[in-house]
Parts: C-alpha cells; structure tokens; sequence
C-alpha cells in the first residue's frame, strides 16, 4: 500500500510541476512527497491508537520538510504539495486524490472547539500560495483557492474563491 501510495504521489508531481526531471529526481529531493510519505507512516501509527509515536513521527517530518501535517489528517494518494514550506494541514482535515497545496498554505481550525473543526478538500483541487482554508468547511471538487484568500464558507465545486474574506468569483463547470 505505501508503494501504490508512494507512485501516486510521484505521479502527481511529475504531473502537476513543469520543474520535475523524473521519478527519482522528484523522490529524491520533494519536499512535499517526503512531508506525505512520513504522513503516511504517521497516520497509520495513529489508526492503530499509537498516538505519541505518530506524533513524533510528524515532528520530525516537520523538522525535515517545513511542512506540518496532523497525524490524523486524512489525505489521499496523489495529492501534491509543491514548495510546500509553511504548509499546514490539521487534525480532522481532508485532502481528496489529484489536489495541489502551493507553499504557505493552511487546512486549519477556527478555535478549540470539538469534533470536524477543519475543513475538507475534494478531488483536483488548487490550493495556493498563502491561502487560509479554516474551520469546518468544504471546498468541492475542481474549486480553486487564490493566492493569500481566507476562506470561511464552502466553496462550491468549480468555483474559485479569492480575497480576504474569500468570495467566490468564477463558477465554471466543464461542458
């Protein structure tokens, strides 16, 4: 399973970067595919209630790769995180198959309250650079998420969301 996992996120990076020289070139020196593959490893260790080893297993991932990513976030394979330095990803947060988080970006909470208090992502999404997803929302399949927006409400599939707070500018479902 970490293998098929770990070709899926190769892929999306060769996919999704025009910088990337191949598959070993990408796993070699990715920061954003290191980040998942500890992700990986630290997710399972928290699915079997090994709560403090997982977190520690996300601690150094974070000191290795600038990227903070929950050990109980949900993220599919094929999800590429590119220049991901900054990158947040919280606790009861979702990434769906085929997403793209750009450097600086966070899936985060709005406060301490209890249960899903982070949002979730659908499937080829774009995240962007400095883009700030918070709180128990959902940002549908194929939506976009400009540069530096702060997102407070669901963004609907298809749509881009831009600004501070965000709002949604473009819906443009394909024909």
């Amino acid at each position: 399973m970490f293998f098929k996992n770990l070709r899926k996120d190769l892929a999306a990076a060769q996919a999704s970067d025009p910088a990337a020289r191949g598959k070993l070139y990408i796993l070699l020196t990715y920061s954003g595919v290191h980040a998942l593959s500890w992700h990986r490893l630290a997710h399972g260790l928290y699915k079997i209630k090994l709560r403090f080893p997982a977190a520690v297993v996300a601690h150094i991932s974070r000191f290795f790769t600038g990227i903070e990513i929950h050990p109980a976030a949900k993220i599919a394979a094929g999800v590429f995180i590119d220049h991901g330095s900054g990158v947040v990803i919280g606790e009861t947060a979702s990434v769906g198959e085929g997403t793209v988080i750009y450097q600086g970006a966070t899936l985060g909470g709005t406060g301490k309250q209890s249960g899903k208090r982070h949002p979730a992502v659908g499937r080829n999404c774009v995240i962007s650079a400095g883009a700030k997803v918070l709180g128990n929302i959902t940002v549908g399949d194929y939506a976009k998420v400009g540069a530096n927006a702060v997102v407070l409400c669901d963004v609907p599939p298809y749509a881009t969301a831009v600004g501070v707070p965000a709002r949604i500018i473009i819906r443009d479902p394909p024909e």
